[in-house]
Formats: structure tokens, C-alpha cells, sequence
């Protein structure tokens, strides 16, 4: 199963149409999807029917290897053409100081793209250790904010911790408007002044330059709501350093091939019809074909797994999986501003950011500490790409400050996994608590530049 190294959604994972696919592909693709999708209902609805029929242990074909084959068959051609919703967060206890408390999800701000969600814990007791505010920004790249559920649960025992949940673009009707990058910065914005700005940011990956320049503009205006501290982590600040497969193919193509290749409109019957959107099934398609291999050698692994019988093997498959193939699409404004800005003209280190007609200026930036997070295999934010948020942000005090390398992890065990949880999560929640000790003066321990080495 492949847990490490996947593309989730840095912008560029385009599938790999012809150079010129043509505006015919990118106006009727969505509704063809469609089309085919509802075709193949009857067929799937038939090979459930088919799967539950032979795994019912009071059916003498359920105990022969021939009716295991076809059970298993069956299973795989309904996860193949099946819709995947979105996921459901499915936390509902942590572990603060040693007791098991509940945990309450609700959604504390809205808008018409995104609502912050609050995990809150039914705490009996205060606890002793100090509890600091942190919100996770979610990408904003194809796949829904479930997908950080490990980084969540990594941070609920000692944090106080919201995330944004951006909406699918395909639920939300025109007469919402648009929503670009502008919309996105405005956004975090919004949230720091509700939640009166006591809280630390932690970006996972495409945030961070929405992150960095929300900050920007609030230190520069002498906005009192800003964060204590923003953690970016595995972020393409500066996709010119170390390019990456993904970055190469966003700049090699320009911003225009995607506007005519890629953007089609939601077609009836979803609330966001005749929006202009980038389809999720596309994204999913440049997810997938990154490390194909991978993924046809993981799903021969769980047809087998099915036929023999074990149980635990596949349905942690199906749990990745149910995850991985759940996608949303987003608006075609936000994705073409992103790529052009982002990838192709490389605005924000060259210091020609705008926001609403306003230049970014990170060295605008004075109070709020900084920390970057990078995987030493990451293949999509290649290395030093996060890192280099430290040569724009030159007013921040060096001891408030640092830049940590995860040795051994690609892009997704930045923010989650096993190395996540044991060495990433206590440098972050270390950084926070002296970061909030130290808001305003430069915190009293030092954070130097720590790139860690795997042992031989």
C-alpha cells in the first residue's frame, strides 16, 4: 500500500494529456465522466449484489477458492467505478494527561468554500501541560481535509486544534460567486481576526505561500490578530530551487495549456452546475499515474488478500484507499491563479506578489516565528524549496527561527506516519509553546537550522 512518496495535490499533477488536447476534451470531459458513471450503476449495483451473495458463509460457494476469486472480482470492479464521498473524520476520543476524553467536532466559521472546524475535548480536569491553539490549513489541491487525520490526531492530546475544511467547488451554486487565491488569503485572515489571532499556523504543504502572504499583509498593516507562529511544512515557496517532476511540467506548460486543457464546467444535477472547475478526477489522474506501479501492485495485493482471506490486510487497504480516491474539485479561478503564481512566474520570491492590488512583502514580517519542515525524499516540494521562506522572511529574529529536514520521508510523511508522529509533531509542539512564551521579543531558547541524518 503505498503510504509514502504519493502525490497529494501540489499543483502541476496534471495528467499526461498531449501538449495540445484541445478545448472539445476539457468542455465535454466532465459530462461524458458523468455520463459513464451512470451507465455502469446497473453493472455495479450487480457485482454488489454479486460480492455479498458469495461471502454469505451460509453459501457453500463462500468456502471454495472459486467463489472467493469471483467474491474478490466482484469487490474490484465496484472499487473501481464507484464514486468516492467525501470521508468522515471519524475522531472521537483522545488521551490528555494520561485520561481518555471525547471529542466534539464543530464548525466554529463559515463561508461559502471553507468552514474551520473545532475539535474540541470534553476536558474534566485543566490540564497542567499549557495547551496552545494551533489551525492545520488543509490543502486546497484535490483532496479533502480528511486526509490529515493522522496530523489531527498527533496534535489533540496537547492542543487546542481547528482545521479548515474546504468545500467541494462542485456543491457550491454561482450565485456564491468566485473564489481565486485572493479569496483564499482573505479567508485565513478572516480566521485569525475570529479567533482573536491566539493560535499558531500550521500549513501542510500548498498553504504555505497562502499562509506566508496572509501573514505578510497583517504585519504590515499592524494587524493585532496575527498568529503567534506559522509552521510551513513541505510548502513550494520557491519552486526554482530543486525543481521537481511537478514543477517543471506547470512551468514547461504554462498557465494558458491549463486554462485550455484542463478547466471544464460542473455538469447537472451537483448545486455548482456550469462552474468553471478543475475536476477532481482529473487531479486524481495525475495523482495515480505519478507512481502507477504502486498502485497496481497494491490493489493485485488486495485481490489476492481477498481470495486467501485476510481480513486485517485488506481492509487497511480499503481504509488508504477510501481516503485516497475521494476527491474534490476546485474552482478553475483558484487553481489557474495558484499555478500561474506559484509555478510558472515564481511571484512570491521574486517579491512581486500581489494581494488585492497590494505587494507581498515578507520581511514585513517581525513577530511571528517561523519554522519549515521539509522530507529529505519529498518528490514533490523538492528540498530547500519550504527552506528558502527563511531568505524572504529577513526581519524575523534568528531565534525565532528554524528549519527542520526529516530524514527517510517523502511528501506525505512530512505530515504523517509513524516518522511524523515520533520526530516531526514534538519539534512542532516544541517550537509552538516557546513561539507563544516569547510572542513580541525573541523567544528565550534558540532554534537553529537542525537538518537530521538518518544512522547508518
Amino acid at each position: 500500500m503505498p503510504e509514502k512518496n504519493i502525490a497529494i495535490g501540489e499543483f502541476g499533477a496534471a495528467p499526461d494529456l498531449p501538449a495540445e488536447a484541445g478545448p472539445v476534451l476539457s468542455t465535454g470531459m466532465y459530462w461524458f465522466y458523468e455520463l459513464s458513471h451512470a451507465a455502469l450503476n446497473p453493472a455495479r449495483a450487480f457485482s454488489d449484489v454479486t460480492r455479498l451473495y458469495l461471502k454469505n458463509p451460509l453459501n457453500p460457494w463462500s468456502h471454495t477458492t472459486f467463489g472467493k476469486t469471483v467474491a474478490a472480482s466482484a469487490e474490484m470492479f465496484e472499487r473501481f467505478t464507484r464514486r468516492y464521498s467525501k470521508p468522515d473524520w471519524n475522531i472521537h476520543s483522545t488521551v490528555v494527561g494520561g485520561e481518555r476524553v471525547d471529542v466534539h467536532i464543530t464548525p466554529v466559521w463559515e463561508r461559502p468554500f471553507c468552514r474551520l472546524l473545532h475539535f474540541e475535548r470534553v476536558l474534566k480536569n485543566p490540564p497542567r501541560r499549557p495547551q496552545p491553539k494551533v489551525v492545520i490549513v488543509a490543502p486546497m489541491s484535490g483532496h479533502y481535509a480528511t486526509l490529515l487525520r493522522g496530523t489531527v490526531e498527533a496534535f489533540l492530546p496537547n492542543h487546542d486544534v481547528y482545521i479548515t475544511e474546504w468545500v467541494d467547488a462542485r456543491l457550491v451554486p454561482l450565485s456564491e460567486g468566485r473564489f481565486d487565491l485572493d479569496d483564499y488569503i482573505d479567508y485565513l485572515i478572516s480566521i485569525l481576526h475570529a479567533l482573536g489571532g491566539d493560535c499558531h499556523l500550521i500549513a501542510v504543504c500548498q498553504p504555505s505561500v497562502p499562509v506566508l502572504a496572509a501573514v505578510a499583509r497583517m504585519e504590515a498593516e499592524r494587524d493585532p490578530y496575527v498568529p503567534h507562529s506559522m509552521v510551513l511544512m513541505g510548502g513550494p515557496i520557491d519552486t526554482r530551487v530543486n525543481p521537481t517532476g511537478v514543477n517543471q511540467l506547470a512551468e514547461n506548460r504554462g498557465v494558458d495549456w491549463f486554462r485550455r486543457n484542463v478547466i471544464t464546467k460542473v455538469p447537472f444535477p451537483h448545486p455548482g452546475v456550469m462552474r468553471d472547475v478543475y475536476p477532481g478526477f482529473l487531479q486524481l489522474n495525475g495523482f495515480v499515474s505519478m507512481n502507477l506501479d504502486r498502485h497496481l501492485d497494491a490493489h493485485k495485493e488486495l485481490f489476492f488478500n481477498l481470495v486467501k482471506g485476510d481480513g486485517d490486510s485488506a481492509q487497511k487497504h480499503r481504509e488508504f484507499y477510501d481516503e485516497y480516491l475521494a476527491v474534490m474539485d476546485l474552482t478553475a479561478e483558484f487553481y489557474l491563479q495558484t499555478v500561474d503564481t506559484v509555478f510558472v512566474k515564481h511571484l512570491l520570491p521574486k517579491g512581486e506578489m500581489m494581494h488585492r492590488g497590494v505587494r507581498i512583502d515578507p520581511s514585513a514580517i517581525r513577530n511571528v516565528a517561523l519554522l519549515t519542515v521539509e522530507g529529505e525524499k519529498d518528490d514533490i516540494s523538492g528540498l530547500g524549496q519550504t527552506e528558502a521562506a527563511h531568505k524572504l522572511c529577513t526581519n524575523i529574529p534568528p531565534d525565532r527561527k528554524a528549519h527542520y529536514v526529516q530524514p527517510g520521508v517523502g511528501h506525505y510523511g512530512v505530515f504523517n506516519g509513524s516518522r511524523f508522529r515520533s520526530e516531526i509533531a514534538p519539534r512542532i509542539a516544541d517550537f509552538v509553546l516557546t513561539a507563544q512564551s516569547g510572542k513580541g521579543k525573541a523567544a528565550a531558547r534558540p532554534y537553529p537550522r537542525v537538518v537530521a541524518r538518518a544512522v547508518s
